[in-house]
């Protein structure tokens, strides 16, 4: 299952997980990904896309003008 949001193209990042004794190791930052069903007004039917919360707040705003 590909984590990108379609909107934005955000994906998985790396980072460092740090614990109490200050080590650290390598951990992944996963986007919030969720299944939603979109209107395109271009085809006239429902599409289902993986978007981001921040994409699906886009999608949101660009649809409200």
């Amino acid at each position: 299952m590909s984590r990108v949001c379609s909107v934005t193209g955000s994906r998985p990042s790396v980072g460092s997980k740090v614990s109490h004794s200050n080590i650290k190791t390598k951990r992944r930052y996963l986007p919030n990904m969720i299944k939603k069903k979109v209107f395109n007004p271009a085809t006239g039917k429902s599409e289902t896309v993986k978007v981001s919360a921040r994409g699906l707040k886009t999608l949101q705003k660009r649809m409200a003008k």
